[in-house]
């Protein structure tokens, strides 16, 4: 007989008729809140420079001031990295969020009494410090916590709340500018969540069963080697192989130009002769609404095009539209063309369709599928650790090379667009269909430490919940014992190659 997959064990009903699955994602809905805090505090200090009022207050800050007020918020972070998987890793992803909030909660008490640009950054470098714990645990839990047929759409979901706290930024600045525990215990509390919000209730749900063994063998297999430190992301070809993508992915999100308009939309505006200070944080404040619906429709999107092709046609779309964006900046520059001008802001609102189709979406997403259970934390504090570095450095960069350099800056950002492109095309594995843990033999291949809790999964987990679905009759039942052929392995969890590939992609998918 047939081994049932995932898609066998869970309930197919609507899942708003299911009581386990709407607390589930109650709960995961107050994790995404993570990634809104991240957007409105982030946005904050881009909208706060087209409010006259706030650059009087603080004396006009500019040049390398300026960049360190912007930057110092990914300051913190930066220093709270090598921290907050351990946290996450130690104390529970729960308590990862809860500690990064009250941190930050002292450095919003800190900010709203700021007299002056010293305690300003600090406040906003303690935000900073304390997001960081927050935002390395919650998108590990939500994906942890999502019910199997949502995880995708969901994980998705999570870095789109970013444009929500960033539209909230954005629209607020607009008015005011009118205004001038043990093993044991873990493991029985790990099924008894799955049981709740999995399986209803039940903790012998066949899909429970096949989540928590499927989680218990990753630990155990992966324990075996002993306790995991950060050297292990050098450790095999395949964490090198999925360490390179992570440090891709954390620079192509930042350094795609898209920090231009989300840190210093008023010098991009200004560029282009919008100097009314109304009309600058109207163009904000719609652009954000703007982000947030493509982001959001997308996040829907990613089971069903998948995550390479969604990465292809983003980079490609943003290639094309950097292209007639700097085109159209630099027709202004010589000539003071208002249509110029007009369609500079055209290609902007371009420019974030092909951005918000993929890389706001799937950043955690693709992060978090390509990792293993004991390198997830880690892993995901590396890809943040990336992305602190490319805003530091954008964020003190960007000004002064926009006030030196003008338009021709942005050519800067179209050869690096084209490198994104090839780097995406030859190292980006389509994940879609695929468990969390079955993804990791893309890149561990025959020698991945996962292939043991795999064959765990369709040898042990997979007898027991098809036991539990089928006809009790000795006829029904496969007694044949378990394989451990890995080529047969190899058959059951790898896709049939994927259009849109190169040809080394397509000759590993014909070998296994």
């Amino acid at each position: 007989m047939d081994w049932p997959s995932v898609a066998d064990l869970v309930d197919q009903g609507p899942w708003y008729r299911n009581q386990g699955i709407l607390l589930v994602n109650l709960c995961v809905v107050l994790s995404l809140l993570t990634s809104y805090t991240n957007g409105f505090d982030g946005s904050m200090a881009n909208g706060l420079q087209l409010i006259q009022q706030w650059h009087s207050y603080f004396g006009e800050p500019e040049g390398s001031t300026l960049g360190l007020l912007t930057s110092v918020q990914n300051i913190g972070g930066f220093i709270a990295l090598p921290f907050a998987p351990f946290v996450s890793d130690g104390l529970g992803r729960r308590n990862g969020v809860f500690i990064g909030g009250m941190i930050m909660l002292g450095g919003v008490a800190l900010q709203s009494q700021s007299v002056n640009v010293a305690q300003f950054i600090a406040a906003r470098g303690l935000i900073g410090f304390g997001m960081t714990f927050s935002i390395n645990a919650a998108p590990l839990l939500v994906t942890e916590l999502a019910y199997p047929t949502q995880r995708g759409p969901i994980t998705a979901v999570y870095n789109t709340t970013w444009y929500l706290g960033s539209i909230a930024s954005a629209w607020i600045t607009f008015g005011a500018s009118f205004a001038s525990s043990s093993d044991v215990n873990m493991d029985h509390e790990a099924k008894a969540v799955l049981g709740k919000y999995h399986g209803n209730g039940d903790i012998h749900h066949p899909l429970v069963e096949y989540e928590y063994n499927e989680i218990r063998e990753a630990i155990a297999m992966e324990d075996e080697v002993g306790k995991i430190s950060w050297k292990v992301m050098l450790a095999s070809p395949g964490n090198r192989r999925r360490l390179r993508v992570i440090i891709a992915l954390g620079f192509f999100s930042q350094w795609s130009g898209n920090g231009l308009v989300s840190y210093y939309i008023n010098l991009i505006l200004e560029g282009v002769g919008i100097t009314n200070p109304a009309t600058k944080t109207l163009i904000n404040g719609i652009l954000q609404l703007f982000n947030y619906g493509m982001a959001i429709c997308s996040s829907f999107f990613v089971d069903r095009i998948g995550r390479r092709r969604l990465f292809l046609i983003s980079n490609t779309g943003m290639l094309v539209v950097f292209v007639f964006w700097t085109v159209t900046s630099a027709l202004f520059t010589e000539t003071g063309s208002k249509v110029a001008a007009n369609a500079t802001i055209v290609m902007i609102f371009l420019y974030y369709t092909f951005y918000d189709i993929a890389w706001t979406p799937l950043l955690v997403v693709y992060t978090v599928e390509i990792l293993p259970y004991r390198l997830r934390a880690k892993g995901f504090a590396a890809m943040s650790f990336t992305v602190s570095l490319a805003l530091v450095f954008n964020q003190y960069v960007n000004p002064v090379a926009l006030d030196r350099l003008g338009w021709k800056y942005y050519l800067f950002y179209v050869g690096w667009l084209a490198f994104e492109l090839f780097f995406v095309w030859m190292f980006f594995w389509e994940t879609k269909g695929r468990t969390l843990e079955q993804t990791a033999v893309l890149f561990d291949g025959e020698d991945g430490l996962v292939i043991a809790d795999i064959q765990m999964e369709h040898q042990t987990v997979m007898r027991r919940a098809s036991t539990q679905r089928v006809s009790n009759s000795p006829s029904s039942v496969d007694d044949r014992p378990p394989s451990t052929d890995k080529s047969e392995l190899f058959e059951m969890t790898l896709a049939p190659p994927l259009e849109w590939e190169p040809a080394y992609m397509r000759d590993r998918h014909a070998k296994y």
